[in-house]
């Protein structure tokens, strides 16, 4: 149950940056007209965020940029689908980044240092590849980027939100190392300085402003329904566990391939149909502790697979649908142009954690 707080705590923090515009000092900081090299520093920005913030966020944010900035539905639809994969890689190596990386993380399987040390290139090539492969279509110069400069007014309050909210993200791995205590403490303790900071900030303002930033407001626009599905999805992993149909699963998976490297490529396809998040949760009642130690490279391998396989498909993961909300990208559109070279750039990372950690 403490990945529910975690994930609550961490939406707010991010809700409390933009309510005082921190992410519009990254819009004013991006000058470039040109739409491959754009392409390029969004899907880098993307990819370190999602490290910092969860991949659903992380997308909303990069998106809502991508729109203020780009006029062409085309465009729009190959910069979301580039975003879609970086912040889904960009959370692999980071146990504060995808569920299923924090999930690993809470649940002792890996650590901190292993995760980025082993997985960080590995995530890196995997979103390389199809930007290469895309960014080819982006053809020319921005038309205008007269919405860029004028969109907000940056302030150095945002920008002290923007730093405080990233230091108080960064400051839970430490907290938990540190004390020892749960991770979805320390994430209530930062959401719990940010929102004091943003009271003594905004007590100056008047009465209208202040509500748009307080915590009771904020509250509110947290995403409440992905929040009660994660909880309806751990409670049904755990009735499948209980009844032993994850069992007879892994015993599946081992009648077809006896290798953990060959089954963590298998559960990390598989998460591009079934939602990466139950299916993290299965692999870890199926595989205790005792079968694979904590770093062990089945975990390692598994925190990539399942984190980056969700960008096979755009409904495979929960960055993909808000992506889709967001901007028209179309199922049978990203199964034909994205797909393939995001299938590319997912073997090629796997391979190389073959070779490098897993031999």
């Amino acid at each position: 149950g403490g990945i529910l707080f975690f994930l609550i705590g961490a939406m707010t923090i991010v809700e409390i940056i933009d309510a005082h515009e921190g992410f519009s000092v990254i819009i004013q900081s991006i000058k470039t007209k040109n739409k491959k090299i754009l392409a390029t520093i969004i899907v880098i920005i993307t990819f370190f965020l999602s490290a910092l913030l969860d991949n659903l966020t992380t997308t909303i944010v990069a998106i809502s940029i991508v729109l203020k900035i780009i006029q062409e539905p085309r465009d729009k639809i190959i910069f979301a689908s580039l975003i879609v994969v970086a912040a889904n890689a960009g959370g692999v190596w980071s146990p504060i980044g995808d569920v299923t990386t924090t999930m690993l993380w809470m649940g002792n399987q890996i650590t901190t240092g292993a995760v980025v040390k082993n997985t960080f290139i590995a995530s890196f090539i995997s979103v390389i590849i199809p930007l290469l492969a895309l960014s080819v279509k982006l053809k020319g110069n921005l038309t205008s980027t007269a919405e860029q400069g004028s969109t907000v007014k940056s302030s150095q309050q945002s920008t002290l939100f923007l730093i405080a909210g990233i230091l108080a993200l960064l400051f839970v791995p430490l907290f938990k190392s540190i004390t020892g205590l749960p991770p979805f403490m320390g994430m209530l303790f930062s959401m719990g300085m940010i929102w004091l900071l943003s009271e003594i900030i905004d007590k100056s303002k008047d009465e209208e402003e202040r509500h748009q930033t307080s915590i009771n407001h904020l509250l509110k626009k947290i995403d409440t329904p992905s929040i009660l599905f994660f909880l309806g999805i751990l409670l049904a992993v755990g009735a499948l566990s209980t009844a032993g149909i994850l069992n007879n699963f892994s015993n599946i998976l081992h009648g077809l391939t006896s290798d953990y490297k060959n089954i963590t490529m298998l559960l990390g396809i598989s998460s591009s149909v079934v939602d990466n998040v139950p299916l993290m949760a299965a692999a870890q009642r199926m595989y205790d502790l005792n079968v694979f130690a904590t770093d062990h490279p089945f975990w390692l391998m598994l925190a990539y697979t399942t984190g980056t396989g969700g960008s096979l498909l755009i409904i495979g993961s929960a960055a993909g649908v808000a992506a889709m909300g967001l901007t028209k990208i179309n199922f049978m559109w990203y199964l034909k142009h994205v797909s393939f070279w995001v299938l590319i750039g997912y073997l090629t990372g796997w391979l190389l954690l073959s070779m490098t950690i897993g031999s």
